[in-house]
């Protein structure tokens, strides 16, 4: 652990050099992905968030491909996939279907696993269903709503969430609107101003992965839930972060989470919001990079 913390803090204070690395594609389950890796060692896989692609994760790669062999992919509605949105039905379990394709086509055996919203879901419905593919697992705040349906004020907050943020994004994009729908979304799922606070660059990236979302918000399950029984019976140790600033059904869902899984340790990133890993990457990498030290084979 000392050798990996000791890389981290060199590579902290060393600026990187060296161009970015080009996508590869894949064909997985029908459908292109394209990933970047760096690096070699046990595989961890970052799996981004629904505004985003595997560009954001670029500067984690660079740090974590120091110890590992660090790969980032684009799921599938998002840039530079050419993936149609062909089905009604778009859902963690589809997303985490074409993980467990990734893993498997590209010979990974058993793999850590880091994720971000979206892609934090997707991560940990495929450590339930293939828990034999998952080294460990790191959730940074994915959104399981369904499993806080039935806690002290978890009905409401879904309730809200839904009405407020889904069906008016939804509407917007079927208007032809997608900026628009973008902005619902980006500060209904990070909290109020989340948008204005984009640079240029970021916006020109978001609004290169509004698919995803106007596949989920056509869902007729974008949320689906998980069984309870299933998530209590794991044994794959797990890191569950939650940003000091998030939203209320974020929290809600990372703290039931932390009650369910046996073998989780919870963090709170500090000076972060629900994109703990862009607010805040020193201690997210930090935290993140801690864990997987304890958990190396």
């Amino acid at each position: 652990m000392k050798v990996v913390l000791l890389l981290f803090v060199l590579l902290l204070s060393t600026q990187a050099v060296g161009q970015q690395p080009q996508p590869i594609r894949i064909d997985v389950n029908g459908i292109e992905l394209h990933y970047v890796e760096q690096g070699s060692g046990e595989p961890v896989i970052f799996i981004h968030g629904g505004s985003g692609d595997y560009r954001a994760w670029l500067s984690q790669l660079k740090i974590f491909s120091s110890h590992f062999r660090a790969i980032s992919y684009s799921r599938r509605y998002s840039y530079p996939n050419r993936n149609s949105i062909l089905v009604t039905n778009e859902s963690a379990y589809t997303e985490a279907k074409d993980l467990e394709g990734l893993i498997r086509k590209l010979g990974l055996g058993r793999a850590h696993l880091v994720g971000s919203s979206y892609g934090a879901f997707a991560a940990l419905v495929l450590t339930l269903e293939h828990p034999e593919l998952v080294r460990s697992l790191v959730l940074a705040e994915p959104p399981a709503h369904q499993l806080i349906r039935d806690t002290p004020d978890g009905e409401a907050a879904y309730q809200e969430f839904m009405t407020s943020v889904m069906k008016p994004a939804g509407e917007a994009f079927k208007a032809g609107d997608d900026k628009s729908a973008m902005k619902i979304l980006s500060d209904g799922i990070s909290g109020p101003g989340r948008w204005e606070r984009n640079t240029p660059e970021n916006l020109a990236a978001i609004m290169q992965n509004t698919r995803f979302f106007k596949a989920l918000t056509l869902s007729s399950d974008p949320f689906p839930n998980l069984d309870k029984g299933k998530i209590r019976a794991l044994r794959i140790p797990a890191l569950i972060i939650t940003g000091e600033t998030t939203t209320k059904i974020h929290r809600l869902v990372t703290t039931e989470l932390g009650r369910l899984m046996p073998n989780a340790e919870s963090v709170t990133i500090p000076h972060a919001g629900h994109a703990s890993n862009r607010d805040n990457p020193e201690a997210f990498n930090e935290a993140v990079l801690n864990f997987l030290a304890r958990h190396e084979k």
